[in-house]
């Protein structure tokens, strides 16, 4: 169980950045119009490049591979995707969405911190990740 946990941690953690980055994908025009709305310039650029830190991230993570650049990688993401769409505190859902925003940077940051477990591509490494 012990190499298991951090395993199914790693997957449990990627999966809303996988499927994100896939549903931005897969819905380009609708997302980049919804990032419009927002004030965004360049949606198109931007939307790449979050599909890129989405994908590229959570598959460093849930193979357990450069781990600190795949937590990196979702950080760049997470944060300013946070205080761009999540900021309208007048409104529960937001709040709740900030919130959840927040534990997963949590997450991410224990991942950081710990590593990536035993299961994992990058369990051979024996020097610092970055």
């Amino acid at each position: 169980m012990h190499g298991l946990v951090p395993l199914l941690g790693r997957i449990f953690l990627s999966l809303i950045f996988l499927m994100a980055g896939v549903n931005q994908l897969v819905n380009f025009p609708g997302t980049q119009q919804y990032m419009a709305s927002f004030g965004m310039p360049a949606t198109g650029f931007l939307l790449i490049c979050a599909i890129l830190l989405e994908l590229s991230g959570s598959v460093l993570l849930i193979l357990g591979y450069r781990l600190r650049w795949g937590v990196a990688l979702l950080i760049l993401f997470l944060i300013p995707a946070t205080l761009i769409f999540h900021t309208k505190f007048s409104d529960p859902f937001q709040i709740i969405q900030f919130e959840k925003n927040l534990a997963i940077l949590g997450g991410l940051l224990l991942l950081y911190s710990f590593g990536p477990g035993n299961l994992s591509l990058g369990s051979r490494q024996k020097s610092p990740q970055l």
